[in-house]
């Protein structure tokens, strides 16, 4: 680990990254405008959907091949479509919003129960928890707290970590995800509706161990660390969806960024904020981050330029600086950066009007190194995306 103060020099290097050109500020409101606009046909999409499963599909993820795609609740990505439309409630107001927010949250209501994925805090707290924190609906906040204490059913004591995956078991024995991190914020909010520590301790140990060994000293982050759970060692760091095991898988690093932020905000721990700026300056003054600030899919594929960009890992990047500005001494450099990728994909990568089936933004890669959801619309992408826009304000 550098020191302290070679971290907040690190720190006020990410804000020169985009200096080269003055980010323009989003005009929120066209923004959500033309993004209501959007989801009013991804809406009637799921209408026109007259498949024999139609009955099991809740939530619309992408556009593949020409083909519309609705998940079941137990996806990892049934919680971004609710979380939306929480999202335009807030920002609009209108009842409309509320009642589509209400209908769609309520579909995934049965994975609070689900022990067999690390992915809760995804699928509940953007639906869920987005719902109380606009609502105070007190179902909801039964549900948030029995999410949590699911997710605690697959937390370690002696590796420190939440089990991610429990397939493959060929390739590893105890798989930890650095997007995991991103699941911390559901037991953080339980301690807080509970009253319970438990899982407080859960996410405060989880994160410290994955500070611990996730990072490369660039502060880089591998995809999946294998523990051994008998003596918490670390059998074998890798990168599952990126370029290779060494390489810097580009949304990998926006959930590191993204995490370790909000690990900040519920702990007060000074730690936690000096490691997300470390994060924030591998980031921003990535050599292969092009001019408009959005990445290509891994920061070091070598076949850059000629491989897809990830809006997805921008929108999340661009929520994460919004925030970490309010707590970071190069704040304001941090808000120009988010700012100026933002303004690149509300200007670039949003979809026409009536294209990708009424998903928002285009232009992002899920799995790569499997084939699977390159240069397309998904439904994280629109969900932090439009987190950023409101954090913008």
């Amino acid at each position: 680990m550098y020191k302290m103060n070679i971290k907040w020099g690190l720190c006020l290097l990410a804000g020169l990254a985009f200096s080269n050109a003055e980010a323009q500020k989003v005009n929120v409101a066209n923004a959500f405008k033309g993004a209501e606009k959007q989801t009013a046909i991804l809406l009637r999409e799921i209408g026109k959907d007259t498949s024999a499963q139609r009955k099991n599909l809740v939530s619309p993820r992408t556009v593949e091949n020409g083909q519309f795609r609705m998940v079941n609740s137990k996806d990892w990505t049934s919680g971004f479509f609710p979380g939306e439309l929480w999202f335009f409630y807030e920002y609009t107001k209108d009842k409309k919003w509320l009642d589509l927010a209400k209908t769609y949250t309520d579909k995934i209501k049965e994975e609070q129960f689900n022990t067999g994925t690390h992915d809760l805090g995804f699928m509940i707290y953007c639906s869920f928890g987005n719902g109380y924190r606009l609502t105070q609906d007190t179902t909801y906040r039964q549900v948030i707290v029995q999410a949590a204490k699911s997710l605690s059913t697959r937390f370690n004591p002696v590796a420190g970590v939440i089990k991610s995956w429990d397939h493959n078991t060929d390739k590893w024995k105890y798989p930890v995800i650095i997007d995991n991190m991103m699941n911390l914020e559901l037991l953080f909010e339980a301690t807080k509706l509970s009253g319970d520590s438990s899982f407080y301790k859960i996410a405060v140990t989880h994160a410290n161990t994955t500070m611990k060994n996730h990072f490369r000293p660039d502060f880089s982050s591998w995809h999946v660390l294998d523990y051994d759970t008998r003596t918490g060692n670390v059998l074998q760091k890798v990168t599952h969806q990126g370029y290779s095991d060494e390489s810097a898988w580009a949304r990998g690093q926006a959930w590191a960024l993204y995490g370790f932020t909000m690990c900040y905000r519920e702990t007060g721990n000074k730690a936690y904020l000096a490691h997300a700026n470390a994060i924030a300056s591998f980031i921003i003054t990535n050599k292969s981050i092009p001019a408009d600030g959005i990445p290509y899919w891994d920061y070091n594929d070598p076949q850059i330029p000629n491989v897809s960009r990830d809006a997805s890992a921008a929108a999340i990047t661009a929520s994460a600086l919004y925030e970490l500005a309010g707590y970071a001494r190069a704040g304001n450099s941090y808000k120009s950066s988010a700012d100026k990728i933002l303004n690149s994909l509300n200007k670039y990568y949003t979809s026409k009007p009536g294209e990708n089936r009424g998903f928002i933004l285009a232009h992002s890669t899920g799995h790569r190194p499997a084939k699977s959801e390159i240069d397309v619309p998904i439904n994280y992408a629109d969900y932090y995306y439009l987190e950023a826009l409101l954090r913008s304000r």
